[in-house]
């Protein structure tokens, strides 16, 4: 088994084919679209794949070291940068074509009239052991 991540992007990914930003949904088409996300992670639980999954808010701030005794240095909010991730999933399936059909099924959520979005998501292998430097 190999554990994959599912990045769902607010904006930096290409244009979903049902492109209509959530903010202009109905409030019975984001509860469509949560009560798929959740059937569908249900589904995975039972079978073994699920791992983990959230959705973010769209706040956030970049932080960075700024040396002994100094506070962090802080740049934000995080809304400003041009890519920003939604939510994710982590699943832990046999293949990588398994993770891209669950990929392809996810970005299948229902979106604006309640058609499916067929949204880009970002699928990242983790990776299974630290990389070896040899000089």
């Amino acid at each position: 088994m190999a554990k994959y991540l599912l990045l769902k992007h607010y904006r930096g990914a290409p244009a979903a084919v049902n492109d209509v930003p959530m903010e202009r949904w109905t409030p019975e088409e984001i509860s469509a679209h949560i009560q798929y996300m959740r059937d569908f992670a249900d589904r995975l639980e039972r079978s073994g794949e699920f791992v983990d999954g959230q959705a973010l808010a769209p706040e956030g701030l970049w932080v960075r070291y700024d040396g002994e005794g100094r506070p962090p240095v802080t740049d934000g909010p995080f809304a400003e940068t041009k890519d920003l991730i939604a939510g994710w999933m982590v699943i832990d399936v046999d293949s990588q074509e398994r993770a891209l059909e669950l990929a392809g099924e996810l970005s299948a959520a229902p979106g604006a009239g309640g058609k499916p979005i067929h949204e880009w998501l970002e699928v990242r292998p983790f990776l299974a052991a630290p990389p070896t430097i040899t000089d």
